[in-house]
């Protein structure tokens, strides 16, 4: 059993003992493997019951808040991923299942199905708009967002998001509806990459986005104040422009919140969550009190809640001087810098900006160091939350319980603890799972594995990670098929996925873990599985694709010398006329091409945006075969086979 969930006691502590008391039954019928997984949570209107989306167990946990425990279970159709809950608490809005997404309507009361809603691929974050008439759900890897006519209980529009949207924030009016968007759109080799938030008018339907600054990926989250003045967006703020030679100041994923003024459809500007010395990984969940006086962010790679003056940080944001000019005119800019922010420009690079206005709460006894040894509940990964009251509920996925968190609890651990089943018994790859996500592996908490990998596929960042020189950063890489697929990294630098986990470990985390830990990581990442293409149609070849697949294994383009099955690749550094001005060599490791559909940007620079710009613009294949004589008609049927792997 790993040590980092065990409950332990202390014998003086009546508190700890009545946990043991509560989970003693539960301990003796734990099993290894058999995990609630909870990914979300949204709490009545009465604050009596909680909806947990137990991702791992397949179901929605009714948990009675009261006596501490799971009251009942309600079964989803497939596999639930996200879940809303109506205004005056009678129907759960769950979305459920992968290619083929549904948006079911649930009876809270008797967990009945009474609608399933067919919408699309990989269904993420339902929202309902105020008055219950409509609802939003984003198709995760079709890149839009359904509309949902819920009298008709029916879909009546697509509108297009960006890419991989996650989650949706609607303004008490419901005129506007904000959709943060994981992943950037850019080449990664351009001075501005970031992610953006997309904007949909719910009376046009018609879309705008605002830009997040330089380096934001990541995007998990967004809501709206509940005077719908500002909306919060909680993402990553990566210094990919950086050699990564300063990771013990946090300069190469910060984390950070956005503030965006609603009426104005733009970003006022971004904070880091970050302490001085003391990283907050992967900010994940973003809420407000009822009263929108304080912004709530779960930290899931740090164990943590920010709990931050909303008013306090807007007024500080409005205050900062625009220009040098100003900050001289208000006595803020002086030559022994007092200040750490000078202009509003600034502020995005400040570890101290929130001093005074956060208060960082520990969901785990003893701090992010553990130096205060105090034993009790350990707690680990916090994903979604909800606040009711002066209670934080937050769902812990790794720990298999939510903790509660009282604001008005002003002692060292205001943190409770309800547990989902029995305390998780890990298996090797489940720690390996939870290594990857856990910044306490990092010196100082910076960052996880996570943090450049999302969902354990890539940021879509160049990276300059010095193990090939310096000055030659590279396209990150997807973790899927990573052990089956030597040598690892663009150029070959590490003879395996091994070596290369041992040595993020040692150079980008920073630290020193034993042997173990590395091998639970390889041992998750070995456990991943391809995502079924969009692409697909009914799970097989489009006709498209299917001519496509014919022209690719064709001795005319050649394209299966290099790329052939199963994983399409054969496995090898090959020079393929990509060699860019600062890098050491002309040779480069051929990458699967299983789930290329979802890893945008392509080639070790990460130049090209889309498949097709690689074929036209990029020759790519031209030293194999015809690819330049191709119609264009034959490019996209090539284009369409390729993603659809």
């Amino acid at each position: 059993m790993s040590a980092a969930l065990r409950f332990t006691t202390r014998s003086s502590s009546a508190a700890a003992a009545g946990w043991v008391g509560l989970l003693c039954a539960a301990l003796l019928a734990a099993e290894p493997g058999k995990y609630v997984g909870p990914m979300d949570v949204v709490a009545s209107p009465d604050g009596k019951s909680l909806f947990v989306l137990a991702a791992d167990a397949g179901q929605i946990l009714v948990v009675d808040v009261a006596g501490g425990k799971v009251a009942k279970t309600i079964a989803c159709p497939a596999a639930p991923t996200g879940l809303a809950l109506s205004a005056d608490g009678a129907k759960l809005y769950v979305t459920c299942g992968g290619v083929k997404g549904t948006a079911c309507v649930i009876d809270a009361a008797s967990g009945q199905v009474a609608a399933t809603i067919p919408v699309g691929h990989t269904p993420f974050g339902p929202a309902l708009v105020p008055g219950g008439k409509r609802l939003l759900v984003c198709n995760r890897f079709n890149n839009d967002v359904s509309v949902i006519d819920l009298e008709a209980n029916k879909e009546t529009a697509r509108v297009k998001a960006i890419r991989e949207p996650h989650k949706i924030a609607v303004t008490p009016n419901g005129s506007l509806a904000f959709v943060s968007n994981l992943l950037p759109v850019d080449p990664s080799d351009s001075y501005n990459v970031a992610a953006e938030v997309t904007v949909i008018d719910l009376g046009s339907l018609a879309t705008s986005k605002i830009r997040l600054p330089n380096g934001s990926s990541s995007v998990q989250e967004v809501c709206v104040s509940p005077d719908g003045a500002y909306a919060y967006v909680a993402h990553i703020l990566s210094r990919y422009q950086m050699p990564t030679t300063q990771l013990e100041r946090g300069w190469m994923n910060t984390n950070a919140l956005s503030v965006i003024d609603v009426a104005e459809k733009k970003l006022l500007n971004t904070v880091l969550l970050d302490d001085i010395d003391l990283g907050a990984a992967i900010p994940w969940a973003v809420a407000t009190t009822a009263d929108g006086k304080r912004i709530i962010v779960s930290h899931a790679a740090t164990h943590e809640l920010s709990v931050i003056d909303a008013d306090g940080l807007v007024a500080k944001l409005k205050g900062m001087p625009k220009t040098i000019e100003e900050a001289k005119a208000a006595g803020r800019y002086d030559t022994q810098g007092s200040y750490s922010s000078v202009t509003v420009e600034d502020v995005p690079n400040d570890l101290a900006f929130l001093v005074d206005l956060r208060r960082r709460i520990q969901l785990r006894r003893g701090g992010p160091w553990g130096l205060v040894k105090e034993e009790g509940p350990l707690v680990n990964g916090p994903r979604g939350l909800d606040v009711i009251g002066t209670k934080i509920y937050t769902a812990v996925y790794f720990s298999d319980a939510v903790a509660v968190v009282d604001l008005e609890d002003k002692s060292y651990y205001p943190v409770k603890l309800i547990p989902l089943g029995p305390e998780p018994v890990l298996t090797v790859q489940r720690r390996g799972e939870m290594f990857f996500h856990d910044a306490d592996l990092c010196f100082q908490h910076w960052q996880s594995c996570a943090s450049c990998h999302p969902d354990s596929r890539m940021d879509a960042l160049n990276w300059d990670l010095l193990n090939d020189g310096l000055g030659t950063p590279k396209n990150n890489k997807s973790m899927l098929y990573v052990h089956r697929t030597p040598p690892a990294m663009s150029q070959g630098v590490r003879e395996s996925a091994e070596a290369a986990v041992r040595a993020g470990i040692t150079h980008i985390q920073f630290a020193v873990r034993p042997e173990e830990d590395a091998v639970a990581i390889d041992e998750y990442l070995k456990t991943l599985q391809p995502v079924p293409s969009p692409h697909l149609v009914d799970g097989k070849l489009s006709e498209a694709a299917e001519r496509g697949k014919k022209l690719f294994f064709s001795e005319r383009l050649g394209c299966a010398t290099c790329h052939p099955e199963p994983l399409y690749t054969d496995l090898k550094l090959h020079d393929v006329g990509s060699k860019g001005q600062y890098d050491r060599a002309s040779e480069f490791d051929t990458p699967t091409l299983i789930e290329c559909w979802r890893t945008a940007p392509y080639m070790h620079d990460g130049h090209y945006t889309t498949i097709e710009g690689l074929l036209k613009e990029g020759k790519h294949g031209s030293t194999a075969g015809d690819v330049e004589g191709l119609t264009d008609q034959e490019r996209k049927d090539l284009v369409e086979f390729v993603l659809s792997l």
